[in-house]
């Protein structure tokens, strides 16, 4: 009986082992992405004030996705090593040259850091997409050497309207803005009056689809025209983050900064509330200082206060000193990224 089960074994198996070995693979389709042709790898580009409006040609190879169909294709540029992480998207075509204006291709190097009047790298390559359910593909990376002109970069902004500022999507102080030239916006919004409700615009104004609440207070952004308010819990200064690909924003814990240092009426040991100037975006505040020094520190706690240091407002900073009393206006601006800075007025 055993002897007999395992020959039936055998000749069910025969059968399932050679249709193994007349099974076909599916075939691989080749693919291949678009490669700029010109400029040249390593080639120079000197851009210029004059020609902020010239378009600048990228002539680029075919992309292949293997069949036939529409292929769309994104110029992007990033910094060397970076691996195209943040890259910012120049312009787009379907054919194979896509044009960049000049001025745009410079606030982008700009706003990545480059040093302007001078000659540094910047890697640049070809996304395309299909009109098809496939994957984007990449062509290779060219680096060129580029010199961006010195000129004041408009940052993309995105508006923050809400009951601290009275509603108003035309507030340029009252935004976020996106540092790195893409979809992410970061920046500080002083929710210090009203009903602490507020909502994020990609415009000065209120247009359907381009304003953002939160239904549900999940962290994640509804641009239905009946989106809820987002809403804070306490009045204070927020360090916000928007990422409009992922439709999602993060808010950080208040900071209710104030005035602090024994020129001041509470010396060293009680922080003076600054007042929010909502039109302006600033914290202000009037007050009488004897001879003495003063710093900013936020929420009764050492943990955060700003002093000067190399001439910029630093955490753990210097003591600023009043050397006459008298009657003072003090404001705090966060509104330029990645800095703090103050003003000292003597009334």
């Amino acid at each position: 009986m055993k002897t007999s089960y395992k020959f039936a074994y055998l000749a069910f198996l025969l059968p399932v082992l050679w249709s193994c070995d007349n099974y076909d693979m599916p075939p691989i389709i080749p693919q291949t992405g678009a490669d700029i042709t010109n400029p040249a790898q390593g080639s120079a580009l000197e851009l210029s004030l004059d020609d902020q409006d010239v378009m600048i040609p990228f002539s680029v190879t075919a992309a292949d996705f293997g069949t036939a169909g529409e292929v769309t294709n994104v110029l992007q540029m990033d910094l060397p090593g970076a691996s195209f992480a943040n890259a910012v998207d120049l312009g787009s075509s379907m054919t194979t040259t896509i044009e960049v204006q000049t001025k745009k291709l410079n606030d982008a190097l700009i706003a990545k850091g480059l040093p302007v009047d001078a000659a540094a790298n910047a890697e640049f390559r070809v996304k395309s997409t299909f009109n098809q359910p496939m994957a984007p593909i990449v062509g290779q990376t060219l680096t060129l050497s580029v010199t961006p002109y010195s000129t004041f970069v408009p940052y993309p902004l995105m508006y923050v309207p809400g009951d601290h500022q009275g509603w108003n999507p035309g507030n340029l102080n009252t935004t976020l803005k996106s540092v790195g030239y893409n979809t992410t916006f970061t920046g500080f919004v002083h929710i210090l009056t009203g009903s602490k409700e507020f909502k994020f615009t990609e415009q000065p104004a209120w247009v359907d689809g381009k304003n953002y609440g939160d239904t549900g207070a999940d962290g994640k952004l509804d641009n239905a025209s009946d989106a809820a308010n987002i809403k804070v819990a306490e009045f204070g200064t927020y360090e916000m983050t928007v990422d409009l690909s992922s439709k999602t924003y993060t808010i950080s814990a208040p900071k209710l900064w104030g005035v602090i240092g024994n020129a001041t009426a509470g010396g060293w040991d009680a922080e003076t509330p600054m007042n929010f100037n909502r039109d302006l975006n600033v914290l202000t505040l009037t007050l009488d200082l004897k001879v003495g020094d003063i710093k900013f520190r936020a929420n009764q706690s050492w943990d955060y206060n700003l002093g000067p240091k190399d001439g910029k407002l630093v955490k753990d900073g210097d003591n600023i000193p009043i050397a006459t009393a008298g009657n003072y206006t003090v404001t705090l601006d966060f509104n330029v990224p990645g800095e703090v800075s103050y003003t000292l007025k003597k009334n």
